[in-house]
């Protein structure tokens, strides 16, 4: 592993801890099957297609605890760069604000500094992913109603990360030379999303420019 994606995985610039799996567990030999999948290669929109005789929402499960573990690394990485001084807007350029709404505090769209909504953005789904009742863990426990609407909520709110940081951080990705890392793990996160329409393609808008000019 070069020097570069040491410091991409470095634990301790990961800006929260990783959600991992229990040994033994059917979503941790997904999770094998998954990792299998991209060690070996694999176009990547082969990759995120559904095994055959696998449920499709413990397939999303998985990957949706791997793209925030992933993703929180890579943010991890320019956090120091991402201040209130530097980012006083979380935003994809002029064109792209995204204003911070939940349940308890900020009930109403609110506009944060790219930090604060970083934090609450984590902290929101840490909790979503943590719930039993929404990402059951144990074989047999049925999956909830409002479990794809949560998925898509989460996932469309960690696209902003990368939004974000292609827009306002690649610099810094650069300087590092972490830009491949990157750029596969943003591939890996765009086609999977497409395959199981997972968010809207509007909300896709503020990168097709920066990677998907490769003609897919």
């Amino acid at each position: 592993m070069s020097h570069a994606l040491k410091q991409v995985f470095n634990k301790d610039k990961t800006f929260r801890p990783k959600r991992k799996f229990e040994p033994g567990t059917q979503r941790f030999e997904l999770h094998k099957k998954a990792q299998a999948s991209l060690n070996a290669g694999l176009d990547l929109k082969v990759a995120v297609q559904l095994p055959p005789g696998e449920e499709q929402n413990d397939w999303v499960a998985v990957h949706v605890v791997d793209f925030f573990n992933r993703i929180n690394l890579i943010y991890g990485t320019i956090s120091d760069y991402c201040t209130e001084q530097s980012c006083p807007v979380m935003s994809g350029g002029p064109k792209y604000e995204y204003r911070w709404q939940d349940e308890h505090k900020y009930r109403k769209p609110t506009a944060l500094s790219a930090p604060q909504y970083m934090n609450l953005l984590m902290d929101w789904i840490e909790v979503q992913i943590n719930n039993e009742d929404i990402f059951p863990t144990n074989v047999g426990t049925p999956f909830p109603k409002n479990f794809l609407p949560v998925v898509k909520k989460i996932l469309s709110r960690l696209f902003r990360v990368f939004v974000h940081v292609y827009i306002h951080h690649f610099d810094r990705i650069t300087q590092m030379g972490s830009e491949a890392h990157v750029n596969t793990c943003y591939k890996h996160f765009y086609y999977f999303v497409k395959e199981f329409n997972l968010i809207d393609t509007k909300e896709l808008e503020p990168l097709v420019s920066v990677w998907v000019g490769s003609g897919d």
